[in-house]
């Protein structure tokens, strides 16, 4: 498969991040390309949400290189270079008042701000969180509030606010972390429509679980302490053998429809 000649929109290069002591990422080379969709897997610890906050320019690594839309960290101003990216992560939701309204949720996104009083904010503004609202399924929750949805609603929302400042870049840090198996399909399945529109930016999904891979995705990055196990088109990263590596088990892998599922034979690798 060829990729693009297009250049990055997201590139690390030879990225690491120190903390206490603790090497949290060693010496990362990774480039996400327009119109790739990313799955990013890995066990606890192994690196995947420090890895998505350098992305999404919350951290600086230690050493190395990151680069966004042509420009460098540590050579632009963070603070517009951040309005083009398109974050959401499942310690978010805790973030907003409960009785914030889901559209009022959407569309603070314009400033980055979780109270609509702190801007500015016309009929033009709520029409489009309203419309986004709409396109990722929760269009009858809009005028609910915030704290009384499900949680596989509130994700919605967080999804749609991330579309909201039209990203060039989309990073989804565990998603669908807490939802049961209803909530977890029903975004799972609005990613996956997401994923076959041909003006989505490129998306970049944080997960635990295979079965979480939306249809549509097109590349992947296995991740174990610290390190890339394996990268790339994901027919080709995305094998039994490297997420066995990756998780310390005897794994098998299957691929039906576009879902994929992982059985576990015995432990060892």
């Amino acid at each position: 498969m060829l990729e693009p000649a297009t250049d990055p929109i997201l590139e690390l290069a030879d990225v690491s991040r120190r903390t206490e002591g603790t090497q949290l990422l060693e010496s990362i080379d990774w480039q996400v390309r327009a119109g790739q969709h990313w799955v990013v897997l890995g066990p606890n610890g192994s690196g995947k949400s420090t890895l998505l906050r350098i992305a999404a320019l919350k951290l600086h690594p230690t050493t190395g290189t990151v680069s966004v839309l042509g420009r460098t960290l540590g050579r632009t101003d963070v603070r517009l270079l951040r309005r083009q990216i398109g974050y959401a992560s499942a310690t978010l939701a805790d973030a907003f008042r409960p009785d914030l309204a889901a559209t009022d949720v959407v569309m603070t996104a314009r400033h980055g701000a979780l109270e609509p009083w702190w801007h500015d904010y016309d009929d033009e503004d709520r029409d489009r969180a309203r419309d986004l609202l709409k396109r990722i399924g929760c269009g009858h929750r809009a005028d609910h509030r915030f704290g009384t949805l499900s949680s596989g609603e509130r994700q919605r929302v967080l999804l749609a606010r991330t579309l909201m400042v039209d990203p060039d870049l989309l990073l989804l840090d565990e998603p669908t972390a807490g939802l049961d198996l209803g909530g977890r399909e029903e975004l799972v399945s609005t990613l996956a429509d997401l994923a076959t529109d041909p003006a989505m930016p490129p998306m970049v999904q944080v997960t635990h679980h295979v079965e979480e891979i939306p249809p549509g995705f097109t590349h992947g990055l296995l991740m174990e302490g610290g390190r890339i196990v394996a990268g790339g088109p994901l027919a080709d990263a995305l094998t039994a053998r490297a997420l066995s590596d990756c998780y310390g088990l005897n794994l098998s892998l299957t691929c039906q429809e576009g879902r994929w599922t992982v059985r576990v034979n015995g432990s060892g690798r």
